[in-house]
């Protein structure tokens, strides 16, 4: 934002969808008709803004999310846009996306409808209550179809929604929109890329669903806002600044939800979305003040967005590479400059900003001020992790952390040269500071590296990656699940240790209570890993040997459970700890504390859980049977079967471990016309037989 930048004309907002509903090229849309761009950029060819990276250019897909900052000067607005990606393997780039934005614009294909992934985006976008608008893209498409996709959103995503355009012709006669507001008619010139839009009145055979539809419009509108439903009533003639402001109150407030329309490729209806944002979608000062902790009492703190106010903001992305980390930054108060230290105050560390940045995709643009409400690039960092909040030294908060799913599958690597071993550990432990969803760790048994991700296509990104931008080249094992444990009931256990030492006397004495959590499905909330209850009341101990017992406790927990695969879904209760003075110890303590839990596991006995996934088939109706066999094959449990247009969908939860392989497989059964996506949806218990053949 520029320093004589009004904050009411900011707009933070992000685009979002499935894969393949156009994202990338609508913001390359954008970004050309808004003039940061003087050549306009295509998905196939590898030539678009904001996917720059190479494996981006190659795919065809967004990896990253891309930060782009640019003025659509018809409505002096400053617009800071992050296009993420689609895919489910990369939704962490979506999830601290939204956690900082403060509008959305939902893109759904007209052929292919509300998927998988839209329907995830979507519920995201709910959890941190992000205002959006939706822009039904596509409608040049065979079998795209604006009026079944609407519905769709309304029924499947339960959206209140306010359309406010109306497509002109179908399919490849599509030739533009109907606004509703303005009642007329607008064509964009193909032949200057759509630059050229040119309003019309409304072609005379749809006066009449147009009028039908604006009524539809005005009785949503009026729903949400008294003063306009009085008018309206009256029969008096409503101004399209009025109609606009009543749009605005009600998506900002989450009650309605607008609806565009148009084909970013065919460039038809993207100026429109341009306007739709600066009027619909709300600046910092509209959404709600930030809450956060005070670190010392833990009481309830507001940040506004207001440049006099403390400096407070959140680290939400780090992108690494050989040079420099690059973080990114929403500036939630105050402001922040060129060489300034600032707290970390979810780590209590200090750390130096060196330098600010305007962020343009790959590009980066000096900034000598940052305001409240602005998201910019800092370099500096040392000990700051994705989630970490920034702030003023005086006055500290810690606002609330990003949640990421856990990793479902992992993969042995190592490089082809010893030499590089060391290089590879640095290169793994910057890529874990980058993405929360990656993990990295040696195997205890086998002593191999073992990568962790959320998906095969997660991993094959990050070896390429290492082997292209790092120069090392690795060897890889086939891709295995990431099993987990849990207790499966509730179980006591005492651990001592008491023994005589060349040192002296040696004791400890730890007593603990291990029970399960309750697991619930990811769409409904994340997945408790680990709780601890101290019960102790050890009043004679010294609070650093209880600190050390709590440090113990948690990282046995955490560390493997019988059959080695991480344990999760644990409540860990201190009950009691012995001391002696003069032999207790924090060797001691550690002991007993390891000795409670492995008893405690043993006879609590676990579960071994494995990632279900939700899988979902769109199919041509001929294949729907060979599909549903084969998913009978894999232990796959079909919920749904349904129709989207032309095709049928089947949508099943299945074990990730039966899903390896499956793309080949349901070429196979379909001679390529089927298409699937998957995201993780909970753990349960692998079945007995299975979990025999693991311990």
């Amino acid at each position: 934002m520029p320093p004589a930048m009004d904050i009411n004309k900011l707009r933070n907002i992000g685009i979002i969808a499935h894969i393949d509903a156009g994202k990338t090229t609508t913001t390359e849309r954008v970004l050309f008709y808004a003039g940061e761009s003087h050549k306009m950029g295509e998905v196939d060819d590898g030539t678009t803004i904001t996917d720059f990276d190479p494996q981006e250019q190659e795919k065809g897909i967004t990896i990253r999310a891309a930060a782009i900052t640019f003025q659509w000067k018809p409505k002096e607005m400053w617009i800071n846009l992050i296009d993420t990606p689609g895919h489910v393997d990369f939704t962490a780039e979506v999830e601290r996306s939204l956690r900082v934005l403060d509008g959305g614009v939902v893109i759904f294909s007209g052929m292919e409808g509300v998927e998988a992934q839209s329907e995830t985006v979507w519920h995201q976008a709910d959890h941190y209550r992000v205002p959006r608008i939706c822009f039904i893209n596509k409608l040049d498409r065979i079998g795209a179809d604006f009026f079944r996709v609407h519905d769709e959103v309304v029924e499947r995503l339960g959206a209140k929604t306010i359309p406010l355009q109306l497509p002109i012709g179908k399919e490849k006669d599509f030739i533009g929109v109907i606004d509703l507001i303005t009642r007329q008619a607008y064509y964009f010139e193909p032949g200057e890329l759509g630059k050229k839009m040119t309003k019309e009145p409304i072609p005379e055979e749809m006066v009449d669903e147009a009028e039908l539809w604006r009524e539809k419009m005005l009785e949503t509108i009026a729903e949400a806002d008294d003063e306009l439903a009085e008018l309206y009533l009256e029969g008096e003639e409503l101004s399209e600044e009025r109609i606009r402001a009543g749009v605005r109150t009600a998506t900002i407030e989450h009650r309605m939800t607008p609806v565009l329309c148009g084909s970013s490729l065919k460039f038809i209806g993207v100026q429109p979305l341009l306007d739709a944002i600066a009027d619909y979608l709300p600046s910092p000062l509209e959404v709600p003040p930030v809450e956060g902790d005070d670190p010392k009492t833990e009481k309830k703190l507001l940040r506004h967005p207001k440049d006099e106010e403390p400096f407070c903001a959140l680290l939400f992305k780090i992108q690494a590479d050989q040079h420099d980390e690059l973080g990114f930054l929403r500036i939630y108060s105050g402001t922040l400059k060129p060489s300034t230290r600032v707290l970390n105050a979810t780590r209590n560390r200090k750390e130096n900003i060196t330098r600010l940045w305007r962020i343009r995709a790959d590009e980066r643009q000096k900034v000598d001020l940052a305001h409240a409400g602005d998201i910019v690039g800092v370099v500096g960092l040392k000990d700051s992790i994705t989630g970490d909040t920034l702030t003023d030294q005086r006055s500290p908060v810690i606002l609330e952390h990003i949640v990421f799913p856990d990793t479902v599958i992992s993969m042995s690597i190592e490089p082809e040269s010893s030499g590089d071993r060391q290089k590879l550990e640095h290169i793994l432990a910057l890529m874990e500071k980058e993405d929360p969803t990656f993990r990295a760790r040696t195997s205890e048994e086998t002593g191999e590296t073992l990568i962790s991700g959320m998906g095969e296509l997660h991993l094959e990104v990050v070896v390429e990656r290492i082997r292209r931008d790092f120069k090392v080249n690795l060897r890889t094992g086939k891709p295995r699940v990431s099993y987990r444990e849990t207790v499966r009931g509730t179980a006591r256990a005492k651990g001592t240790c008491d023994r005589q030492t060349a040192a002296g006397a040696m004791f400890g004495e730890v007593e603990v209570e291990l029970s399960p959590l309750p697991r619930v499905a990811k769409e409904d909330e994340t997945l408790e890993t680990f709780r601890f209850v101290d019960q102790s009341r050890s009043e004679n101990v010294p609070p650093e040997l209880l600190a050390v017992v709590a440090e113990e406790l948690k990282e046995e927990c955490l560390s493997g459970g019988l059959a080695g695969y991480p344990l999760t879904g644990i409540q860990a209760t201190l009950l009691s700890v012995g001391y002696r003075e003069g032999e207790s110890n924090e060797q001691a303590y550690r002991f007993a504390t390891a000795a409670a839990v492995r008893q405690a596991l043993s006879d609590a006995g676990v579960d071994i859980l494995e990632p279900i996934m939700k899988v979902e088939v769109s199919t041509p109706e001929d294949y729907v049977g060979d599909i549903t066999a084969d998913f009978a094959s894999r232990r796959v449990m079909i919920h749904e079967l349904g129709q989207r247009g032309p095709l049928r969908i089947v949508v099943a939860h299945a074990p990730l471990r039966e899903m390896f392989g499956y793309s080949t497989t349901l070429r196979s059964h379909s001679q390529g016309r089927a298409t699937y996506s998957m995201e993780p949806l909970t753990y349960e218990p692998v079945p007995d037989e299975l979990a025999k053949q693991m311990y």
